[in-house]
């Protein structure tokens, strides 16, 4: 049974409790230094036997619980509670992320990879109503997610894709392209696209060939560049420190995006070609989202949770619990145990 918040992002308000912990704090670090600088602390409890050093930091954690329960309920959580099975039509897409160390270069901020990330995730949001899928690339392809509806899985995806997720470094963009291939459905022979995201440093005869063999499947490849012909040097760790890749005589490599093998690639699959650096990000995925919207779409069958219950009140409940508690406990030692401090 699937969860969800109705309202997640009111689930940045947990963001004050620890403010809220280190202002309290800092409260009672100034309450102590005033109580010393008043007179002996021995003496002091003497004067205030009814007094409890404990029954602040209680009030203060329920008080927390209280907020923090409320800030649940705000959200309002949620369990699905009906499933049915729906009918939809749709193009089965595939993002292909390149994610090789190139993709680091700093020639445009704050790196390639960190651009072509945001806007691989604002495309799956543009895109939404396909079924999509997620193919992170170096050296080799890598199938992240396979085709579905589940568009903040291809989100969280995308956003934690990084070199590290890679073995070999490389730019393998045929496998990206043979990897999607072999991952549509056998009798899918014209509802499909690729969008390949890279700087596309590599540059070989074998990738326009699996390009040309894919389009003559029905594969439409678009092609979406990262980077600036002038290009940048590529950050890496040597000993320890940063320092920048460098080639077999000592020099930096710098790494440029390879345009005219994205427009050949995008041609060879009767596609097209943008880059991302020229123009605006959101007339990108706009563009890309038109086009994808014109190609014919097939029928599946998704099974979807279309009820959800809240349960907010619950959270709602407890809260008004921790408040109350907090209201009828006092500050003071609880006179039915004498000189014990329940707390204490």
């Amino acid at each position: 049974m699937p969860f969800r918040f109705e309202n997640a992002d009111h689930l940045y308000a947990l963001l004050l409790i620890p403010l809220l912990v280190l202002f309290f704090l800092w409260v009672q670090r100034s309450r102590k230094k005033a109580m010393r600088q008043f007179g002996n602390e021995h003496l002091l409890s003497q004067m205030m036997p009814l007094y409890s050093k404990y029954k602040h930091t209680v009030k203060f954690i329920l008080l927390l619980l209280a907020l923090s329960t409320l800030i649940i309920a705000w959200a309002n959580p949620q369990w699905g509670t009906k499933r049915e099975k729906v009918k939809r039509k749709s193009v089965d897409v595939f993002i292909a992320l390149d994610i090789s160390q190139s993709m680091m270069a700093e020639d445009i901020g704050p790196n390639r990879l960190e651009r072509a990330r945001k806007f691989a995730q604002q495309l799956v949001g543009t895109l939404k109503g396909n079924r999509m899928g997620i193919i992170l690339f170096a050296g080799n392809a890598y199938l992240q997610m396979p085709l579905t509806t589940d568009y903040a899985a291809a989100q969280l995806f995308l956003r934690s894709a990084n070199p590290n997720q890679a073995p070999t470094q490389g730019t393998a963009i045929s496998d990206a392209i043979d990897l999607a291939q072999q991952s549509f459905e056998e009798d899918n022979k014209q509802h499909k696209a690729i969008i390949i995201i890279t700087d596309g440093e590599t540059h070989d005869q074998e990738t326009l060939d699996f390009a040309k063999q894919a389009a003559e499947d029905g594969l439409l490849i678009y092609t979406v560049g990262v980077g600036t012909p002038r290009g940048g040097l590529i950050p890496t760790i040597i000993g320890g420190r940063e320092d920048y890749k460098r080639d077999q005589t000592g020099n930096p490599v710098r790494s440029t995006l390879n345009e005219q093998m994205l427009r050949d690639l995008s041609d060879v699959g009767t596609g097209f070609y943008f880059n991302l650096v020229a123009s605006d990000a959101d007339q990108v995925a706009g563009a890309l989202s038109a086009s994808i919207d014109k190609m014919e779409k097939r029928e599946f069958e998704a099974r979807v949770f279309n009820e959800y219950e809240s349960y907010f009140q619950y959270f709602l409940a407890l809260a008004l619990l921790f408040l109350l508690a907090e209201f009828l406990i006092s500050y003071r030692k609880n006179r039915w145990l004498g000189e014990k401090d329940l707390f204490g």
